[in-house]
């Protein structure tokens, strides 16, 4: 019987990144239906208290979040799905993260936009502050906190009716490790009174 997933994003977070391209893996190997959804960083730090070196990042975060929300929008997840692997390779594999202050992914946007044959016009949305793609961006988002709760970050994962923050991974499973792994995560997911497994990280992710 075919898996229903539901993964929700930033193209800013490395970590989401990493989990996403388990993900993909794991369609190799498994009977899984993927959707991949936008959240955002800047949505969920918007209005708290952050160093001011994190918050110019949320700035810049922005701009991709409000572009992933119009494809999603206009074009299906399908679509989004395509637009994620284009642009987060070229944020995370290429080089081009960390970018701070309001516009500043907008050549990355631009480029993606183009890898995939989407319409250029999609990246005006980026700079369009309070505009439709926000809004459907601040909806997508409170879909991922009000299953987790607010009080984590990208990635989220639904694995048919339950969903975490992660799994989190810095190395990337391939072949049947990636579906072994999916497997486990879906069995703890089919326990409800499971809630968490965690445990201090000694590197950041491998995303090159």
């Amino acid at each position: 019987m075919t898996q229903s997933v539901s993964f929700w994003f930033d193209v800013s977070c490395p970590f989401a990144w990493m989990t996403s391209r388990w993900i993909k893996e794991v369609e190799k190997v498994r009977d899984i239906d993927v959707t991949f959804v936008p959240m955002s960083l800047s949505v969920l730090n918007d209005g708290r208290d952050i160093p001011e070196s994190y918050a110019h990042k949320m700035e810049a975060n922005w701009g991709p979040a409000r572009v992933f929300a119009a494809v999603a929008d206009q074009e299906g997840a399908a679509k989004v799905d395509e637009l994620y692997t284009a642009m987060g390779t070229i944020v995370h594999v290429e080089g081009e993260s960390g970018k701070t202050g309001y516009g500043a992914y907008n050549d990355v946007i631009a480029r993606a936009l183009e890898q995939v044959g989407l319409d250029a016009d999609y990246a005006a949305h980026a700079d369009d502050e309070g505009g439709q793609a926000e809004q459907s961006l601040r909806r997508y988002h409170q879909e991922a906190q009000d299953l987790v709760g607010d009080d984590v970050g990208t990635p989220v994962v639904k694995l048919g009716d339950t969903a975490f923050f992660g799994p989190v991974i810095t190395r990337l499973p391939e072949g049947e490790e990636a579906g072994e792994i999916f497997d486990a995560a879906v069995r703890l997911s089919q326990y409800p009174y499971f809630f968490e497994l965690k445990r201090s990280r000694t590197e950041a992710p491998q995303t090159k």
